[in-house]
């Protein structure tokens, strides 16, 4: 499932995050690419443990978390602290499909990688290419979004940043393990969330809405790893 999240941000905390960059160390970013991706990887990061980061990230997780979209789509188990890129004119990502193990750095633990996301925090007229290029079994779809904007996809897709031509492109990126692995179960699940909140809407009280949410919580029973 592929899933525009807006408004994750709002302008006022993305301003206070493009503001914190300028005080940080951006560094090659082929520094966290595997063998894989370090040939194909050409843009700038800034490193884990960098306060500026550190901060900004922090703003971001506890933004999801007030995220009903987010949290239905996702159903998060484990959040990977957000990392920050920045793509200058000629930088650009090839295709790859991202790592299926990472290691979180301030515990040591390990995580699957399900979901991607991308948060973007410049404003698409600020930069001309850099668009987020994501295949799956659709099809291939560009994305480019307002600052303060998420987008979700499953972390096995093959995708690809555009070179950019113009400006910079800077956006913040992580991996979440879900409390279900599969990522169809989980469309399943997130296309019954909404349903149950659509009747819930147009029927206040509707006995069946009970029943379906009883239905949903069951499957999650059934396939959650938790």
């Amino acid at each position: 499932m592929m899933l525009h999240i807006p408004n994750v941000l709002t302008p006022d905390q993305v301003a206070r995050c493009r503001r914190m960059f300028e005080r940080a160390g951006w560094v090659d970013g082929r520094v966290t690419a595997g063998a894989q991706t370090s040939s194909v990887k050409r843009n700038l990061q800034i490193p884990d443990d960098d306060p500026e980061a550190l901060e900004c990230g922090q703003m971001i997780v506890a933004a999801l978390h007030r995220s009903g979209l987010f949290m239905s789509a996702v159903l998060p188990l484990r959040i990977l602290p957000p990392m920050f890129n920045r793509y200058d004119e000629g930088m650009t990502f090839g295709s790859h499909v991202d790592n299926a193990i990472r290691r979180i750095r301030t515990t040591g633990e390990t995580m699957r990688t399900d979901v991607s996301t991308t948060l973007f925090l410049s404003e698409p007229e600020d930069y001309d290419g850099g668009e987020l290029v994501v295949e799956d079994t659709y099809g291939t779809h560009g994305v480019k979004l307002p600052a303060g904007d998420a987008i979700i996809y499953p972390a096995t897709s093959l995708h690809h940043v555009t070179p950019v031509t113009r400006g910079a492109r800077i956006s913040s990126f992580f991996w979440t393990q879900s409390l279900i692995r599969n990522d169809g179960r989980r469309s399943l699940l997130f296309d019954m969330d909404m349903a149950i909140m659509r009747l819930n809407q147009d029927h206040p009280g509707h006995p069946s809405a009970v029943q379906l949410t009883g239905v949903y919580h069951n499957l999650l029973r059934e396939w959650s790893e938790a």
